[in-house]
């Protein structure tokens, strides 16, 4: 793919647990759990933007390592709300035996709390039956939207809005990566834009590159 038609959250997103920035305490925790070559279910809660999609596939990236591909699968429940995608696409993927050298495969479901209650109480039996061949990790923005059953099934990390230091050190690195200028009050600009939501950062770092490579605030305001 051509380089300048990249996306920026996705070209420069964390391949390594030890690379996500701003969420030290839940990467240590992590990081625990590949180490000791077991994982319990998970629940990541938190807003939009804060490293939970990042944390899962990193997480499978190391567990599996080459076959991470083949152990990991990434839903999204907002897309399928109802109990159909629990039975069907779900209960298909935790049934099958792990591939390669894994003793279990991940499944990834992103916005958890879209789910309807029904299909959250299909999800729970679910990851009852298969708790053998796989592990969950649900994502979602209210973990109090999820149906307690789950809850206590799942080790739970909540995530925090990054901080205004997190974001500045993440949007350094790609300046200097993409031989930006970046003046500080367009730093300081797309820092209040975030809201601790890395995403709106570097989208907004990418919108005024295309302005100009000499990036002022005025240019982070024009196209946010």
């Amino acid at each position: 793919m051509d380089e300048s038609h990249t996306i920026w959250i996705e070209k420069y997103r964390p391949q390594k647990l030890a690379d996500i920035v701003g969420q030290d305490e839940i990467v240590e925790r992590l990081s625990s759990y590949v180490r000791s070559g077991n994982l319990p279910h998970l629940l990541f809660t938190g807003s939009a933007g804060v490293g939970k999609t990042t944390a899962a596939v990193t997480l499978a990236r190391e567990f599996f390592r080459d076959s991470w591909q083949m152990n990991f699968r990434e839903l999204n429940a907002s897309d399928e709300r109802g109990i159909d995608v629990v039975r069907n696409q779900i209960k298909q993927f935790a049934r099958t035996t792990p591939l390669g050298d894994a003793t279990f495969k991940i499944l990834f479901l992103d916005e958890a709390d879209a789910l309807t209650t029904d299909a959250q109480a299909a999800l729970r039996r679910t990851m009852e039956s298969y708790a053998q061949t796989c592990r969950f990790i649900l994502s979602c923005n209210y973990s109090s939207k999820i149906i307690d059953p789950i809850q206590s099934r799942c080790a739970i990390y909540r995530f925090k809005p990054l901080s205004p230091a997190a974001i500045r050190e993440e949007i350094r690195r790609i300046a200097h990566r993409e031989s930006l200028n970046i003046r500080p009050d367009a730093m300081e600009a797309i820092v209040y834009i975030a809201q601790g939501d890395m995403r709106k950062a570097i989208n907004a770092l990418q919108g005024a590159a295309i302005i100009s490579r000499d990036i002022d605030a005025t240019m982070v305001y024009a196209i946010t």
